[in-house]
């Protein structure tokens, strides 16, 4: 390992992937390491079944549960919007070509002890049981608002400024309830706690129209999910890596990250050493450099059913927001199944995930764990939310932030963004991204 690289990248999981391809696409020579044997780090998919059961010591998989091979479970389960910027990523850089994906058959919300389908337009809107008959009129001219609204077009905002009227003012504005407001925020613009409501509404708008824009796209929901399972994407990413030059080692420990003057200069791995200008990395490869703010709570479910009350659906996304339930973080179930070449025929993958806010996390997450119905088996991990305290520009060490508990990838990829910006000094440019629709059976 004596040549020297533009950036060495530690560690593959969807970040670093997805950074490294990026890199190499815009022409740089890419060393990619990772201590495991495997890709995708934190947020890998275990194959096969008795692997899962292995690392959780829960002993072997019942025989009922079939084949171990045809399962594929992720650790960090997530959707991607139809319309966000994971897809247009995952366009831009050509990585579809690898990927095959499905789209997800409902979004719901948790409302007042009911599970009720998130109305997606104005048909739906109408016809939903979140809201009274003058509230769903309310609605429907706020979806309407909502979809018209331009933030480079002033004609558009009627007499709204979405850099000044804070979300409780637009909401007061349209005359919308407290419950509307709560699933608007939490189920379609996807905000994680009310913080939002007291600051500018421009952001907000935008979060609900790309949510409106990606279900436009196929329909049933906003959100998109590759068959057999999350670890397919860093595998693709590394696959377009790789086209482009970039160089991948897995079972490969990384045991220093050398300095010079305060400045990374290369890697060690081993007697082995790698001149580099660059490293990228997960918290895990500069543990010196990050702090924590928080832990995620994540319990994967095994079910021999659809979860109740969402119509029959063979995979979906569920939000409770944190005002359901007296918190002040929402609870994210996400369901995909053997449809999506995850689980043997017949078998559901439920994730219940929530920000952590006791000493008691179980506890946190038993509102979700109820509306499951009966579970077959369930794995239980606590981890931190760890995030960088050196942003490198002076180390020119560039570290991602570790998986929060939601259940779509739009921070993930704001964090990408983020890294590619500081690494390269310029911003990822989406114009030249080309706008076709995904590969889906």
């Amino acid at each position: 390992m004596d040549e020297e690289y533009d950036a060495v990248v530690c560690g593959t999981g969807l970040t670093e992937c997805i950074i490294s391809g990026m890199l190499s696409v815009s022409g740089k020579k890419i060393l990619h390491l990772d201590r495991n044997k495997y890709y995708g780090g934190d947020s890998a998919s275990i194959t096969p079944l008795e692997d899962l059961f292995a690392k959780f010591n829960a002993g072997k998989p019942p025989e009922e549960m079939g084949r171990g091979r045809d399962w594929n479970v992720d650790l960090i389960p997530k959707f991607l919007m139809a319309n966000g910027e994971l897809v247009r990523l995952l366009i831009h850089t050509g990585v579809t070509r690898y990927l095959e994906f499905k789209s997800i058959e409902g979004s719901y919300v948790f409302k007042q002890g009911k599970i009720h389908k998130v109305p997606a337009d104005e048909k739906e809107a109408l016809a939903s049981g979140l809201m009274g008959l003058f509230e769903k009129r309310r609605f429907r001219n706020f979806l309407v608002f909502v979809n018209d609204f331009n933030e480079e077009d002033p004609k558009t905002w009627k007499e709204i400024d979405p850099k000044r009227t804070t979300m409780h003012e637009l909401y007061e504005k349209f005359g919308l309830d407290k419950n509307t407001a709560d699933f608007t925020g939490h189920a379609l613009a996807l905000q994680t706690t009310d913080d939002y409501i007291s600051q500018p509404c421009g952001p907000t708008l935008n979060k609900i129209k790309l949510y409106q824009e990606s279900l436009a796209r196929y329909g049933k929901s906003p959100y998109l999910y590759p068959l057999y399972g999350l670890g397919e994407l860093p595998q693709g990413f590394a696959r377009l890596s790789a086209i482009y030059g970039g160089t991948y080692m897995l079972d490969k420990p990384v045991d220093e990250i050398i300095l010079e003057k305060g400045k990374a200069v290369g890697v060690r791995c081993g007697n082995e050493t790698v001149r580099c200008k660059q490293v990228y990395c997960d918290p895990s490869y500069a543990p010196d450099r990050v702090k924590k703010v928080g832990e995620v709570i994540r319990c994967i479910c095994l079910l021999d059913h659809p979860i109740p009350d969402v119509n029959n659906a063979l995979s979906t996304q569920l939000i409770i927001p944190q005002n359901q339930v007296n918190r002040r973080n929402d609870i994210y179930i996400s369901c995909v199944s053997f449809t999506h070449q995850v689980a043997s025929k017949g078998w559901f993958i439920a994730m219940v995930s929530t920000t952590v806010e006791t000493s008691n996390p179980e506890a946190e997450i038993q509102p979700g764990i109820k509306l499951l119905g009966p579970i077959r088996q369930k794995f239980v991990s606590v981890s931190d939310l760890l995030v960088p305290t050196d942003l490198g520009q002076e180390s020119q060490i560039f570290i991602s932030r570790s998986y929060d508990a939601v259940s779509h990838f739009e921070s993930t990829c704001d964090d990408v963004l983020d890294i590619f910006k500081r690494g390269t000094g310029e911003k990822f440019d989406f114009t030249k991204v080309k706008h076709t629709t995904l590969g889906e059976e």
